[in-house]
């Protein structure tokens, strides 16, 4: 196949250390370079969405949204991209359509110029109202809609299912097609397969953009393959924060296509001041505890147990909890069998966590024994529909005290959220902006705690120090 330029988005704001270091950087650490990386001549800098959200919230003091009007202000050359959980925007359940409405019409009127946005399970109904909005607010070329495929192997995640999905989100409203590989599952050579399957089937016009991590040490051969079959665009981060649980560095690319037909323009002298910059930066993210040396290290458990870096913390821990940490090698052998009797979903979040969570109890107390709501949730149909077939007789259990299994898109059976959290946050007395209410929508505990902070800030008083009856310092 004839070469073309590559397009790189560079993830170094916020999967890069969501990755590596629980997304603890700061705004203050990004500031200074800002301006440096809007030359560098990136398709996108994927800068918000996804965990930054919580984060700044839960533990950074930061606005999320003012976050995001800061890194507009010097990023006016390259979009910010984000990313979005489909109809759970950036939370853990599913939000009314109204919710998801205005969440994407103030993503796109703070700065955002790319959204990709995906559901756990591919489930297309998930999809529908966010890629509607984004076409909405995004009109005229003010934001670019990417919908992205969770990808996964099973029995039934065949390269034509996923061709056949991607065909499908097209026809939806989206301009790219984002290939999402979170898990770093994807090989090299099924990825040249994908690719160029992809490109075949999709509209001329279509965008092509592959995001892989490099967890089992495969990321940079699975670029390199999508680049010869035809990939428009790939994820990558600067060095610092690249590899291992994160994307595939960004300078060994750039390096590897200077001078062929690939070349992807961008000046890796360039580059060198960034890289030095966020070598501090991630000195300072293992000083403080947040990166630790093993997520660098390539680790082969993601391809022979298909489990996750992060789903993989998550079991050591709860088994850690439980005194159990000597079953670690069972509830790895489990979560296959948990997932193929829930119809195999992909292991992303939440998806992982679910699956994950139920593998650990079928362990320590016998299979199904104990049931999760989540996953009696996700039997029942209350996240979407998965792919595969469900296990009748795990269905069976989950219905026993009259539980239905739903049908319908479980948005649906949700009534507009909007007014009655408007209401909430302006009756409490912190309602400053609309995107407040979007973010109590989300992470109501955690953005009260924000929105007392903020208050106290302002005013000098802090409402936890005051006595309930009085409302006064204690002398």
């Amino acid at each position: 196949m004839e070469g073309k330029k590559l397009l790189i988005t560079d993830t170094i704001l916020r999967d890069a250390h969501q990755s590596h270091a629980a997304t603890r950087m700061r705004f203050d650490e990004m500031e200074e370079v800002l301006p440096l990386l809007d030359e560098i001549g990136y398709y996108s800098l994927e800068a918000w969405g996804g965990a930054t959200f919580d984060s700044c919230l839960r533990f950074l003091n930061e606005d999320p949204w003012d976050r995001l009007r800061n890194l507009k202000k010097y990023l006016k050359k390259t979009p910010i991209q984000m990313l979005l959980r489909g109809q759970n925007l950036l939370g853990y359940r599913h939000y009314a359509d109204d919710v998801v409405e205005s969440f994407v019409d103030k993503s796109i009127e703070n700065g955002v110029g790319v959204i990709r946005v995906f559901d756990a399970l591919n489930d297309p109904r998930n999809l529908e109202t966010s890629i509607k909005a984004i076409k909405k607010y995004g009109a005229g070329g003010k934001c670019v809609c990417e919908a992205a495929i969770s990808y996964t192997t099973s029995p039934v995640h065949t390269t034509e299912y996923f061709v056949n999905l991607a065909k499908q989100l097209e026809g939806m409203g989206a301009d790219n097609i984002c290939i999402k590989d979170m898990a770093n599952l994807l090989l090299p050579f099924t990825a040249f397969e994908v690719v160029s399957k992809l490109k075949k089937a999709l509209k001329p016009e279509t965008k092509v953009h592959l995001h892989t991590h490099n967890t089992s040490g495969t990321g940079d051969m699975i670029n390199l393959m999508a680049i010869q079959a035809g990939v428009d665009i790939v994820d990558c981060a600067l060095s610092p924060l690249g590899n291992g649980t994160s994307n595939p560095a960004t300078e060994p690319l750039v390096a590897t296509l200077k001078g062929t037909q690939y070349d992807t323009g961008i000046d890796i002298q360039k580059l060198l001041p960034l890289v030095t910059h966020f070598n501090k930066v991630a000195a300072r993210l293992e000083k403080d505890g947040f990166l630790n040396p093993k997520v660098r290290k390539v680790d082969i458990n993601t391809l022979l147990y298909q489990v996750p870096g992060g789903m993989l913390s998550n079991l050591m821990n709860q088994l850690k909890q439980a005194g159990q940490e000597e079953k670690l090698t069972e509830c790895l052998a489990e979560v296959p069998k948990v997932r193929a009797d829930c119809g195999y979903p992909p292991l992303v979040t939440p998806s992982s966590q679910i699956v994950g969570t139920q593998a650990v109890w079928n362990v320590l107390l016998g299979r199904y024994k104990t049931i999760t709501a989540q996953y009696k949730d996700l039997i029942l149909g209350r996240y979407g529909a998965v792919s595969g077939e469900i296990n009748p007789d795990v269905t069976k259990m989950c219905t026993a005290h009259g539980e239905e299994v739903i049908t319908c898109r479980p948005a649906d059976l949700i009534g507009d959220e909007m007014q009655t959290l408007t209401d909430k946050v302006k009756a409490d007395g912190f309602y400053e902006k609309e995107e407040d209410v979007l973010s109590y929508a989300l992470f109501p505990e955690v953005s009260t705690n924000y929105f007392k902070w903020r208050k106290a800030q302002k005013t000098g008083v802090d409402s936890d120090m005051a006595s309930n009856p009085d409302r006064v310092y204690p002398v």
